[in-house]
């Protein structure tokens, strides 16, 4: 993993080029890339010519010796640069087919392989790389500047226009190291922020967007162009059930395999549901084949303190995880642990704007973000890449919306109904944002992207759609927050239930396929049989655990009371108070997940203007 940053600049008239030729200003790309240290503590460098300057940071995973970066086609005269953040999983299969085709190879890196497939087939590169990945390829025999993202969106890639070109990064924060950018917010950013609707292209700050999933974005002399080279495309599926199982099996145990590969410490993250637990136990006995019968695979859950007493039950969450993960763990034989943390822990103010600085966004889930931070930093000290079951839910239908008949027949984003608008921090009506107005439009634009197949029931078709909007607005926010949070504790995080060829298969697969048992997950489920306890196998859906201890509901309404006259008093401005008052009345004991929530953006919201100080047009 790593963090990319740069920028392409034509501009290059004589009385502009003292100014504006990118080697003469080393310090400004060096500082962009100095912010993404966290994403990359090894090592860091830059490259720059006349056009073109480009940084990386390094987190070394696969050949630390040999993959240093930005990477030069050639090291005198080079005409392509490389600077690439994530993991090729078939680049051994593309080293050698690039062999095949007269290629060199000097490292054992995946980042190499990326450049010669650069060499050998240009833009069309990505067609042939399997993996998560954001990179930018600057060609100076072309004047052409290529920033390519993966599939699913696993890995980041923001970019912004400057004069003559455009600056790109992994994280907006490197972004605003460039004199031409700045943190700048509208009214249109607080929507896209606070409407969860998870939109991919524009981001809360202005002017700055996401090279789409699956997408590319080609800047020339000619001008910019972007293309999407994958998307979700409603297929032809002809298998019967065993089929379907056993392709479902291969496709899973591929991916897991694939993944496994690094030259440093790995583990899993086992929560002691279905979609971790099946994972977990297919990377174990993989690690075992390759290593002997005594090998043990590291795996980790998080916990809070007194949650066994205090689990109390809501619309997310159904039972408490650890008594799960630890028989999990034992029956897959992983060497376990589990991180528990207090109140005090997830309330201190240091891990609070941590996380907030690492996610560039005033939008969190308060304690769980907090804890999964936490979680990560534990893990750092063992491992420098955990694999985690994100996107099994999106994939195989395990949500409840997939299930709820009052959300079938929504017409709306079907989390919408099950976190409600009581989740969501009210904004002050005076700002005139019309969010119902924008999602109703969104929410028209979204189904209208969803491809379907000629002779559709209403059933499929309507479950195509529940799952195109899953995998391409829900699993976005996912997929960023374990990016973020991960990162920050210099720690990458694999998720191979995103293999593109999974979720073609399983997006093709028609609905009564995907529950034929009755359940949610049913293709999953027989797919793990043996290789996860009954209990796990069985056990309903279940999110990503909240601590319910009172004191964390006490010291959060404090923090959020002084959060409301923070920023000279912008955070009372754009909050509407009179929603916000009863959840700081409620008595801590009794104060509901959602409400809760709605303190958790009152507090990111004040942490979130201080640090970024962004200017707001509203």
């Amino acid at each position: 993993m790593c963090g990319i940053t740069g920028w392409v600049s034509f501009r290059d008239t004589r009385e502009a080029r003292d100014t504006h030729d990118a080697r003469a200003r080393t310090p400004v790309i060096e500082a962009m890339t100095a912010a993404l240290t966290p994403r990359g503590p090894d090592a860091g460098g830059v490259w720059l010519d006349e056009h073109a300057a480009i940084g990386h940071r390094r987190l070394a995973v696969i050949d630390p010796a040999g993959g240093v970066q930005p990477m030069p086609d050639r090291p005198d005269a080079p005409t392509a640069v490389l600077s690439y953040s994530g993991e090729i999983y078939n680049h051994h299969q593309l080293r050698a087919e690039l062999r095949r085709l007269g290629h060199t190879f000097h490292t054992r890196s995946d980042t190499e392989v990326v450049l010669r497939a650069y060499a050998q087939w240009g833009t069309s590169l990505a067609d042939h790389l399997d993996g998560m990945f954001a990179f930018a390829v600057w060609d100076a025999r072309a004047q052409r500047l290529l920033l390519v993202r993966d599939r699913l969106g696993v890995k980041p890639l923001f970019w912004a226009p400057v004069d003559g070109g455009l600056a790109f990064a992994s994280e907006p924060k490197a972004l605003f190291r460039h004199p031409e950018l700045h943190p700048r917010v509208d009214a249109d950013g607080l929507r896209e922020a606070y409407s969860l609707l998870f939109n991919t292209g524009p981001t809360v700050w202005s002017g700055v967007r996401e090279v789409e999933p699956g997408g590319l974005l080609v800047l020339d002399r000619g001008g910019l162009r972007e293309h999407r080279y994958w998307q979700l495309a409603a297929g032809v599926h002809g298998d019967d059930q065993d089929t379907a199982v056993d392709r479902v099996h291969h496709l899973l145990s591929t991916a897991a395999r694939a993944q496994l590969e690094a030259d440093v410490p790995l583990c899993s993250l086992l929560s002691g549901g279905i979609d971790s637990t099946v994972l977990t136990a297919l990377l174990a006995d993989e690690l075992r084949l390759r290593e002997g019968p005594d090998a043990r695979l590291r795996s980790y859950a998080v916990d809070y303190s007194d949650q066994a007493e205090r689990f109390t039950g809501d619309v997310l969450r159904t039972g408490h995880d650890t008594p799960y993960a630890t028989e999990a763990g034992a029956h897959i034989g992983t060497e376990h642990s589990t991180v528990v943390l207090d109140p005090r822990a997830l309330l201190d103010p240091e891990h609070r704007k941590a996380v907030v600085v690492a996610r560039d966004s005033p939008i969190g889930v308060g304690d769980m973000d907090t804890s999964l931070y936490l979680l990560f930093g534990e893990i750092r000290r063992h491992s420098t890449v955990a694999l985690s079951g994100e996107a099994a839910d999106e994939v195989f239908g395990g949500y409840p919306w997939f299930h709820n008949p009052k959300a079938l027949a929504a017409t709306t984003f079907p989390w919408l109904l099950v976190t409600g608008d009581e989740a969501a921090m009210p904004l002050n009506p005076d700002l005139g944002l019309r969010i119902g107005e924008f999602r109703d439009d969104t929410y028209r634009s979204a189904l209208a992207a969803v491809p379907h197949a000629d002779g559709e029931s209403p059933t499929e078709h309507r479950q195509r759609e529940m799952q195109h909007l899953s995998l391409t607005r829900w699993l976005r926010q996912l997929l960023h927050r374990k990016d973020r949070l991960s990162m920050a504790q210099g720690l990458e995080v694999r998720v191979p239930y995103c293999d593109h060829r999974l979720v073609e298969y399983a997006f093709a697969t028609p609905w009564a396929l995907k529950s034929f048992d009755g359940r949610e997950k049913s293709l999953l489920r027989a797919a793990g049989a043996g290789l996860a306890p009954e209990s796990v196998l069985w056990r309903p859906k279940n999110h990503y655990p909240a601590t319910h201890h009172p004191d964390y509901n006490r010291g959060l309404q404090n923090m959020a009371r002084d959060a409301l006259g923070a920023c000279g008093g912008t955070v009372r401005d754009l909050a509407d108070e009179t929603q916000i008052k009863p959840c700081l009345d409620t008595p801590p004991d009794q104060l509901q997940w959602g409400h809760r929530l709605r303190l958790e953006r009152v507090v990111d919201l004040a942490l979130w203007l201080d640090h970024h100080q962004p200017e707001l047009a509203l």
